[in-house]
C-alpha cells in the first residue's frame, strides 16, 4: 500500500512539475530537481560532484548547520545557507527582470529520512511550512530536495530529519557519518537537453567586422557580421542581453558581444554527523560521577590524614 501511494505522490509531483515548467520556462528559472531526478540515479558522481552542477556552471558558496551527534530515533534540523544579494535581478526566459529562485537537495547516509510531519514540532512546522521537500526517490529515501522557491524567503532551507534506530535495522550503525549538501540560486546555463539558455553571454563564431545590428519585432537582436574571407553571417541575441559593441567594430572569434547576465550559480559541500550510542552516553555519565565522588573521597581522605598528622604533633 505505501509503494503504491509513494507511486501516486511521485505521478502527482510530476504532472504538477511540468506544468510549472512551462510556465517558468517562460518566465523564471530552470532549476527543477525532477531534471536531475529523472536523469540519474543518484545526484553525487564517484568524484563527489553534484550532478546539479552540470546545468548550473557558476561556482556559489553554501553552508550546511547540523547538530555534531544525535540519538537514534530522534528528529533534528539540518539548516542549508544560500546567500545571495536580495537586490540582485536575473534575466528570464522572456529576456525580462525576475527574482532569484533558490533550490537544495542534501544527501544524507543510509537509514536517514525525512521526518514525517506529524511527529514534528510547532517551531519545525512553521519553519517548513513555506516549501514542499520530497525524497530523491523512492529508492533514496536518505537524499531530499527542495525547489524551486522564492529565494528572498528562502535563503535558508531548513530539513526535518529523523535519524536512524540500530536497534530496528541491523545494518545502521553507531557511527561517524558524511553528509553531503547542494545550493543553488537563480537560472542555470544549459538545459538538460544541452542547450544553452538565455543565461549566457554570446560570442563571435569567427574573426570579421559588425555591419549592422538589428532589433526584431519580438525583441531579439540579428547582429550581421563580416568574415575575413568576405562571408557574412548572424549571430543571434536573445532579448534582455545587453551587447557590448558597436557597428563598424572589429571582433576576434569567442569574443564576448554581449555581457554575462548570469549572477546566479550552484556551490556544495559536506559535513559529518555522529549517529550516537544512548548506552555510551549512560555510561560516560556514569564515570563522571564516580571520578567526581572518587576526587570527593580523596580530599576527605587528605583532610583526615592532615588531622592525624597535627593531633601526633601536639601530642
Amino acid at each position: 500500500m505505501n509503494i503504491k501511494n509513494n507511486y501516486l505522490k511521485r505521478i502527482i509531483i510530476i504532472i504538477i512539475t511540468t506544468i510549472t515548467i512551462v510556465n517558468f520556462n517562460a518566465i523564471n528559472t530552470i532549476a527543477f530537481p525532477i531534471y536531475a531526478q529523472q536523469g540519474y540515479e543518484n545526484p553525487r558522481e564517484a568524484t563527489g560532484r553534484i550532478v546539479c552542477a552540470n546545468c548550473h556552471l557558476a561556482q556559489k558558496p553554501v553552508s550546511i548547520e547540523i547538530p555534531k551527534s544525535v540519538l537514534p530515533n530522534s528528529v533534528f534540523e539540518a539548516k542549508v545557507i544560500i546567500p545571495y544579494d536580495k537586490n540582485l535581478k536575473q534575466i528570464s526566459g522572456t529576456g525580462k527582470e525576475a527574482n532569484l529562485n533558490t533550490g537544495a537537495v542534501i544527501i544524507l547516509p543510509e537509514g536517514f529520512k525525512l521526518a514525517p510531519k506529524k511527529i514534528l514540532s510547532d517551531d519545525l512546522k512553521a519553519k517548513t511550512k513555506s516549501f514542499y521537500i520530497q525524497p530523491y526517490s523512492t529508492l533514496k529515501q536518505n537524499i531530499l530536495v527542495v525547489g524551486p522557491v522564492p529565494g528572498y524567503k528562502n535563503q535558508e532551507i531548513i530539513f526535518p530529519i529523523l535519524s536512524p534506530d540500530p536497534s530496528q535495522d541491523k545494518d545502521i550503525h553507531f557511527l561517524k557519518y558524511p553528509v553531503y549538501v547542494g545550493g543553488n540560486r537563480g537560472r542555470g546555463q544549459i538545459y538538460p537537453t544541452g542547450e544553452k539558455s538565455n543565461n549566457n553571454a554570446v560570442n563571435a563564431t569567427y574573426d570579421g567586422k559588425v555591419i549592422s545590428i538589428k532589433e526584431l519585432e519580438d525583441g531579439n537582436l540579428n547582429i550581421e557580421i563580416l568574415k575575413n574571407n568576405g562571408e557574412t553571417y548572424i549571430e543571434k541575441i536573445p532579448k534582455g542581453l545587453k551587447i557590448k559593441i558597436k557597428e563598424g567594430n572589429n571582433i576576434k572569434a569567442s569574443e564576448n558581444l554581449t555581457n554575462d547576465p548570469n549572477i546566479g550559480g550552484f556551490g556544495q559541500n559536506e559535513s559529518e554527523i555522529v549517529l550516537q550510542d544512548p548506552n555510551r552516553i549512560k555510561g560516560m555519565i556514569v564515570f563522571f560521577i564516580l571520578v567526581t565522588l572518587a576526587q570527593i573521597f580523596f580530599v576527605l581522605k587528605k583532610k583526615q590524614w592532615e588531622k592525624v598528622q597535627s593531633a601526633e604533633i601536639n601530642f
